[in-house]
């Protein structure tokens, strides 16, 4: 789909890396024996990158936690790039795994290893799981049966949202560090959640309109965050509108 899909002309061929092996929905295989493989020729890619930017300010990284590549091997590299560019920010957009939605038995385990290696190498990382997306798609936009398709146009929108400020002029988050300034309390509590608000169908978007008062509520229900817990329980300690 990254190749040869309608987006293949954003991303450079030369960017792009694939191996001839998966990692399986394994760890252990995307961390220490396929991942091993290819993390040198993944390295020298980020410094070329790097080194042909003016002036870097860190590192925007999307993966999930379910399967062997997005857990292995991410957290290979995160340890890679936290040893290389130490003093650039790092924050990832990570998509936990859900019991109701599920495509492996072994999902919750790369769940937890790949969580431990977050703490130590990424400055904020942003929660999302599949449930959650699942369920706006079903009952906020009216789709019956959402596809990957439809649950990563809804994740690209929120982060799209997310990082609108690092483009647009604006007070708050204007540059990576300022995410993990405004967001992150203490260094090893750095998992803020998200929440999106108005989230409406076309249909719907035509003749409904919603008041400021009514979008700033809807950011603290449950139904429109993109992780299935309830923070009523608990307290908020950050917030970035």
């Amino acid at each position: 789909e990254v190749r040869t899909g309608a987006y293949k002309n954003l991303y450079h061929p030369n960017q792009l890396i694939s191996h001839k092996e998966d990692a399986a929905n394994n760890y252990a295989r995307g961390h220490y024996t396929v991942g091993q493989e290819i993390i040198e020729e993944t390295l020298d890619r980020f410094r070329r990158l790097a080194d042909s930017c003016s002036s870097l300010q860190g590192f925007l990284l999307f993966h999930s936690f379910g399967g062997g590549t997005g857990s292995g091997f991410t957290s290979l590299l995160l340890q890679q790039l936290e040893q290389e560019f130490d003093k650039k920010s790092r924050l990832g957009f990570i998509i936990y795994p859900s019991p109701c939605v599920s495509t492996s038995v072994v999902e919750p385990y790369n769940a937890v290893l790949s969580t431990h290696s977050t703490l130590h190498n990424v400055d904020c990382a942003f929660m999302m799981d599949n449930e959650a997306t699942y369920d706006i798609c079903q009952r906020k936009l009216n789709i019956e049966r959402p596809s990957y398709n439809n649950l990563n146009r809804l994740i690209s929108q929120v982060v799209s949202s997310i990082t609108a400020s690092l483009r647009f002029d604006g007070a708050l988050n204007v540059d990576l560090t300022e995410f993990q300034t405004n967001l992150v309390p203490y260094p090893r509590i750095h998992f803020p959640l998200t929440t999106y608000s108005p989230i409406m169908s076309n249909a719907k978007a035509f003749y409904e309109g919603m008041s400021v008062a009514q979008i700033t509520a809807e950011c603290f229900e449950p139904s429109n965050q993109m992780v299935k817990c309830n923070p009523r329980t608990g307290k908020y300690m950050a917030c970035c509108m």
